[in-house]
């Protein structure tokens, strides 16, 4: 029996270990607990911190007015600018600048810095929207579809050239051991980085060239505008194509899956395309067919929520929201402004516009602060420069051979793109917000070091080569007067003559192409388009007096008296009036 009683060495052993375990599986579900993290069905009650909810309340608003008075601060700063016609700093890049002084201080005083940080969220759909439909809607239009050709051209084939351009020689870079903590196995994610910082936002380069007093060339100017809105959105669309075949473990990018992307990429751009101008129209029927005109503050307030409501159906489908909100601006002011009574009409102008110089402000506030205030642990030197080299490579091979396509339909003189405005556009392709607010998406282990070289290329660009767009302007001629003279100078025709093929018989064919197109859709427009939806609606008259054509502003052949002081009468060009 005493036999019996005796346990084996091994098996108290194996006792020991079973108790040592429970034990320490007890206070481990115990610590969890404390950290309230602990299992369900666990009866542990987690361990609750206290917090003066009006201690975070004082601290949110100390935040709050420290925002407020820098943004009066940047605001009354831009208006010195303006004012004093200081171009070797625009007001974007006072912004900036004031925004790293700022960060540095709140880094310094500041315990939370969650209200200082740079959030993409909140700029994709707070900030960013007005900015994009006030681009639109205060447009011209003239100007932009006389050369939407070239326009688009650089917009989505240049973007797409850039990004690939960018994108292969970061990943090269990588592969050779010149970057470090990139994936140098996958190019998918470098891809992604050339699709991000092909977004161009030129804010300070057109804040210069909109002056009056610099008279800019308007040529120039629409296509720098119209690329820069249109390009964005497209950089975004790529970008948010490349995310869906990014997979780090995964194989290489094939080459089948390239015309996959780019199907993707296009059918998404044409489909948001389509959801803003269908909006659009919607929205103008309404305001057409209703006496909305009649309650001012319903016009402009339904017309502020209907164009957050285009952006938010686009992206909550999955489509762009900024190329559906800017068609969507277009189509607005080209029917539904005439819709709009008086006083909505100048109040939507005025407040929309309001609205996109605080946001576009606070943005480049918040670039300017996270140099201090964001959480970076991984900066290196080389990759900024290595890709803003790669960003003056792609740029440029965008630019040049497009420009060299563009001009094969055009004809030397208006309409033309000489050498030194093609430099210009080079020049002008400056980084900003929508590729840092990307940056701030890029997934993977080594987004750090995407974010950090994305915002040294922006901060650079703004402010550096934005403060050089003044003098890039005299040096080329550039403004409107010099241009003129220089036109008819037969060695700069000749110099021209060098670099861009003279084709008579193309020209010929794509203008008769772009007028027939023009006639078509103008005809359209007035017969049946602005019936429905309204806009201003061109009504030739005969009487005693001649041919005269009467612009309704309410798109209503028989507008009453009432709106008489509407109607602008004009006499047609082929009109011979008789005393």
């Amino acid at each position: 029996m005493s036999d019996m009683n005796v346990v084996p060495s091994w098996m108290a052993n194996a006792a020991n270990a079973a108790i040592d375990a429970a034990i320490s599986s007890s206070n481990s579900s115990s610590s969890a607990n404390m950290d309230g993290q602990g299992l369900l069905g666990n009866e542990t009650e987690p361990v609750m911190i206290e917090v003066d909810p009006e201690e975070i309340h004082q601290s949110d608003a100390d935040t709050a007015l420290a925002l407020n008075v820098t943004l009066i601060g940047c605001i009354l700063l831009a208006y010195h600018v303006k004012a004093n016609r200081i171009y070797h700093i625009p007001e974007s890049a006072a912004a900036m600048i004031v925004g790293i002084v700022s960060g540095g201080i709140a880094r310094l005083v500041v315990k939370d810095l969650t209200l200082f940080e740079f959030s993409p969220e909140i700029f994709f759909f707070v900030l960013l929207p007005p900015i994009i439909f006030e681009a639109g809607y205060s447009l011209n239009k003239k100007q932009f579809f006389e050369n939407i050709g070239a326009i688009a051209v650089y917009a989505v084939v240049g973007t797409v050239i850039s990004t690939f351009i960018v994108g292969y020689a970061t990943f090269y870079a990588a592969k050779i051991g010149l970057i470090r903590d990139i994936d140098s196995t996958n190019p998918m994610e470098a891809l992604l980085f050339g699709a991000l910082i092909s977004a161009v936002d030129p804010v300070a380069t057109l804040s210069i060239m909109g002056s009056p007093e610099l008279q800019c060339d308007q040529l120039l100017y629409s296509l720098v505008f119209g690329e820069s809105v249109l390009n964005d959105a497209v950089a975004i669309v790529l970008f948010k194509t490349f995310l869906k075949y990014y997979d780090p473990d995964g194989p290489d990018l094939g080459r089948a899956d390239i015309p996959a992307a780019l199907l993707s990429f296009v059918t998404v751009t044409v489909l948001s395309i389509l959801v803003g101008v269908g909006l659009g129209l919607v929205v103008s029927f309404i305001y057409r067919h209703t006496s909305l005109s009649s309650f001012p503050k319903f016009e402009t307030a339904l017309l502020f929520l209907f164009c957050y409501c285009c952006y938010a159906t686009a992206e909550a489908v999955g489509l762009s929201g900024i190329m559906a909100l800017f068609f969507n601006g277009m189509v607005l002011s080209h029917y539904n402004s005439y819709n709009l009574s008086k006083v909505a009409h100048v109040t939507s102008e005025q407040i929309f516009a309001s609205l996109a110089t605080i946001t576009e402000t606070a943005v480049f506030l918040y670039m300017g602060m996270n140099v201090f205030t964001g959480r970076f642990n991984n900066w290196d030197i080389m990759f900024p420069i290595l890709a803003m080299s790669f960003c003056v490579l792609g740029r440029a091979c965008n630019i040049f051979p497009l420009s060299w396509i563009a001009n094969l339909s055009r004809t030397k003189g208006k309409d033309y793109i000489p050498p030194k405005m093609q430099f210009v556009l080079w020049f002008a392709g400056l980084r900003g917000a929508i590729a840092f607010a990307l940056s701030e998406n890029m997934p993977g282990p080594n987004k750090e070091t995407y974010v950090t070289a994305t915002l040294t290329i922006c901060l650079f660009t703004t402010i550096v080569c934005g403060g050089f767009t003044e003098r890039i302007l005299t040096e080329m001629n550039m403004k409107e007067g010099r241009r003129n003279d220089e036109d008819d100078d037969p060695e700069e025709d000749d110099y021209d003559g060098l670099i861009i093929i003279d084709s008579p018989m193309a020209r010929r064919v794509a203008e008769r192409a772009r007028e027939g197109i023009k006639g078509l859709c103008k005809d359209v427009d007035d017969r049946y388009l602005k019936v429905w939806f309204g806009g201003e609606v061109i009504v030739k008259r005969n009487d005693d007096h001649g041919d005269y054509e009467l612009n309704l502003r309410r798109g209503d052949s028989d507008t009453d008296e009432d709106n008489s002081d509407e109607v602008l009468l004009e006499p047609s060009s082929n009109s011979v009036i008789s005393d």
